[in-house]
């Protein structure tokens, strides 16, 4: 069955470059599967060794490595049969996941929770784009708001049997299998734009204020050159453009990893700072401590002393 796997599919390929004509950002996914074909690990488990992470100075996901460039899909799709994943946030798509009752239970679908939805808020469900999945769920897509905040993945907050998927998260395009079942398109036309009212629902909630972090360094002449570069690391991650901030916050923790190895400032002390950084920056606060947590790390290799 595996040797199987390992035999290009020209459909497979096909259906790849017909995302991403759209606009859609595709990556791999193990073939018949659900999982990224890589990275083969986590952020927390990055030790450089993937290429891709060590060319990008920075552990880069699936999400990173989604595209719409056509040779690039082409390299890939033919050299292995894999499934394709589609990553809403770069897609700008909101992908909403409606499941259906399993081992033939009864209760209602998703598509009667969004349906009830829906008439609550003196609505209908328009037309959009519309996957039916492996199990017989179904996907409509819709255009993520130019406005607003960026939504997430929800898992359940909508109601029973309704999941969305957003920025961070992605979802198994049509063309693609898992566990032999094909994902088909069941309405090809342009996903419509996601209704206001939905739009209100998945609003995130707005984050508390932020307490300022507080470093008591020495006032010597190793203190100020701590303070000085805890201050250029942050003005690092917060002055990042869009799209750099999560590379720029591992840079910078990097950096201040040395210094925690080296004796000059505590790990607590650095993970709170670069933390905040992260999250004044625009990122979420788990994202943000993944990231400094894995800079550390890698930064603790190489200790830094600083002369007194």
């Amino acid at each position: 069955m595996e040797g199987r796997h390992l035999v290009p599919n020209p459909d497979l390929l096909a259906a790849a470059l017909s995302h991403a004509a759209r606009g859609w950002h595709v990556f791999p996914l193990r073939p018949d599967d659900k999982r990224p074909a890589f990275p083969d690990h986590s952020a927390d488990d990055c030790t450089d060794r993937d290429p891709r992470c060590r060319n990008a100075g920075h552990h880069l996901g699936w999400e990173a490595r989604a595209t719409t460039d056509p040779d690039r899909i082409r390299r890939a799709w033919t050299a292995r049969r894999y499934g394709i994943g589609l990553a809403c946030g770069p897609s700008r798509l909101v992908v909403v996941d409606l499941d259906t009752p399993k081992n033939a239970t009864t209760g209602p679908t998703g598509l009667d929770t969004l349906a009830d939805l829906a008439a609550r808020n003196g609505a209908g469900i328009d037309p959009t784009y519309t996957v039916t999945t492996g199990r017989g769920g179904t996907h409509l897509y819709y255009r993520h708001p130019d406005d607003g905040p960026p939504l997430r993945n929800t898992a359940g907050t909508l109601g029973p049997m309704v999941d969305t998927r957003a920025h961070g998260g992605y979802v198994v395009a049509a063309g693609s299998t898992v566990a032999g079942r094909p994902y088909v398109v069941d309405l090809d036309t342009d996903p419509a734009p996601l209704p206001g009212w939905l739009a209100t629902l998945l609003a995130p909630a707005p984050l508390p204020p932020q307490r300022p972090v507080g470093v008591n360094l020495p006032t010597d002449r190793t203190g100020a050159y701590v303070r000085a570069a805890v201050a250029r690391e942050v003005d690092r991650v917060t002055t990042a453009g869009k799209g750099e901030r999560n590379r720029s916050l591992y840079i910078a923790a990097v950096a201040l990893g040395q210094l925690v190895a080296g004796g000059a400032l505590t790990e607590d002390n650095a993970q709170a700072l670069l933390e905040q950084a992260g999250v004044d920056a625009g990122l979420r606060t788990a994202e943000a401590f993944r990231t400094v947590r894995s800079g550390l790390a890698a930064g603790a290799h190489r200790p830094r002393k600083v002369a007194a």
